[in-house]
């Protein structure tokens, strides 16, 4: 039988391991393999087949329209009228909002990058009178989920 479970790169795994080979299981029955993780960027629009709701235009296109409505009502009374300040209030508007966006984004990324390890998929060997007793191990040491096949 295989016990596949999926962790968080951390600790746990390595605690999970050393318990399943105190329980007789041969370290040649169990695999470990490593995820990659994606280089995620946010994307400058999010677009119909790739959206993940986060896109560095957001904030900038809020701003901009709130911006162009109030400059150009005050156009009203300047000297270019309300169709120019209108643009210059969205164009300023809108790099501000990119701006602050970028800004924030970069902060979390590093953050993130920090704090953020892989995932880890292991997949034990065994007999199937010991599947359970596996199965139990694997979610007491905060596997994410865990599949026992035959």
């Amino acid at each position: 039988m295989h016990v596949i479970a999926s962790f968080h790169y951390s600790t746990y795994i390595e605690i999970a391991l050393a318990e399943l080979e105190q329980q007789g299981i041969d370290r040649k029955r169990l695999i470990a393999v490593p995820l990659e993780t994606r280089p995620s960027g946010r994307t400058l629009v999010d677009t119909m087949y790739r959206s993940d709701g986060e896109s560095l235009i957001d904030a900038g296109m809020a701003l901009g329209a709130a911006v162009s409505v109030v400059t150009a009502s005050l156009g009203m009374t300047l000297a270019w009228g309300p169709v120019y300040w209108g643009l210059i209030g969205a164009a300023g508007g809108f790099t501000v909002g990119f701006l602050i966006d970028w800004s924030l984004t970069r902060r979390r990324r590093r953050r993130s990058a920090r704090k953020k390890g892989g995932e880890v998929v292991l997949v034990v060997d065994c007999e199937p009178h010991q599947a359970d007793r596996v199965a139990d191990t694997l979610w007491r040491h905060q596997a994410l989920g865990v599949a026992v096949v035959s």
